[in-house]
């Protein structure tokens, strides 16, 4: 064998050694200067989509500890730690336990129940109507409500960034449902809501940290996907008994394609995984909500799910830096 056939043999050798290491093609980020942690995250969830399913829980801070709780039951604790910015007074602690999360070994990621602009904070007010335009009018009550919680929340994401730490992040999260603000006007004003926070977060704040996770309800709509540039993962949700949701997965699928991973990015019940491969259901995550729907699954099902073979638990998630940064 010559030098050039040797050389191209080698080429083809460590080609297929690369190819074990990624089963199916691969996406990069939206963001074109993502922070090597959000890259290394982003491959790693990649790398595990369609062979495991991450296990997540939302933790309320309400005085009941869900992972705590977890863990007395199953003796694991969730891969995925979900946290909200829904109590401005409670940002910095949510921001502070992201940060051990990670620092932890685990995944970290935030949601928003934004108040309407000009409304209010919580829960309550989330799903009070606003009118979208009047946010983008200068020297409306909405246009400086809007633009100061948004900055008050790039701060935040920004403590997170110059720790070196990677972040779902989901904002406007069922947004198709018609009972948040965001989602009460319509696609085009949901979109033009996305992609504005999206350009100003990446491209004005340079919150490069931050992994886009679009997420649906239970009947993902295309019109409502404000494109591939602005989103980097696609989910959807139910609280309908468990159940692998085929349909609802495959609905997302039909909207981003068969390469991005795609999360039950909430649920009552978190699904079989044994069902969900067998019918072809490859969540990438899913995120049990907080208090008392976790209380409501049955201990012996947790039990199940969390040490179940095709489930990721904290103490299965690897060093993601160590294997994924260097790629």
């Amino acid at each position: 064998m010559n030098f050039y056939n040797k050389t191209v043999a080698v080429i083809i050798f460590l080609g297929c050694l690369g190819a074990a290491g990624y089963s199916q093609a691969r996406l990069v980020l939206s963001n074109k200067k993502a922070s090597k942690q959000a890259i290394a995250l982003y491959n790693y969830i990649q790398d595990m989509y369609g062979k495991k399913i991450l296990s997540g829980q939302m933790v309320s801070g309400w005085g009941f500890d869900e992972l705590k709780y977890i863990q007395d039951s199953t003796g694991k604790l969730p891969a995925i730690r979900g946290g909200d910015f829904i109590d401005s007074n409670k940002n910095k602690t949510e921001v502070k336990e992201a940060k051990a999360w990670w620092k932890r070994g685990g995944i970290p990621t935030l949601m928003w129940h934004w108040g309407a602009p000009g409304i209010g904070n919580g829960y309550v007010n989330s799903k009070k109507e606003v009118d979208i335009d009047k946010c983008f009018e200068k020297g409306t009550p909405e246009y400086e409500a809007f633009w100061k919680e948004l900055k008050e929340k790039a701060r935040l994401l920004k403590k997170l960034k110059r720790a070196h730490v990677p972040v779902l992040w989901r904002p406007f999260h069922e947004l198709n449902g018609n009972w948040f603000w965001w989602g009460k006007k319509g696609p085009d004003q949901f979109k033009r809501l996305w992609t504005t926070m999206y350009d100003y977060y990446v491209h004005k704040k340079r919150l490069n940290n931050l992994i886009w996770v679009l997420c649906y309800t239970g009947k993902p709509d295309s019109a409502w996907y404000p494109g591939r540039e602005y989103v980097d993962i696609a989910g959807a949700d139910t609280y309908a008994p468990n159940d692998p949701h085929l349909d609802m997965y495959k609905k997302v699928v039909g909207i981003v394609g068969p390469v991005m991973p795609v999360p039950f990015h909430e649920c009552g019940i978190p699904p079989d995984p044994a069902e969900c491969f067998a019918e072809g259901a490859k969540w990438s995550w899913f995120m049990e909500w907080h208090t008392s729907f976790i209380k409501k699954v049955k201990t012996d099902y947790l039990k199940y799910i969390y040490n179940n073979d095709l489930v990721i638990t904290l103490d299965k998630v690897p060093d993601i830096m160590a294997v994924y940064g260097k790629r």
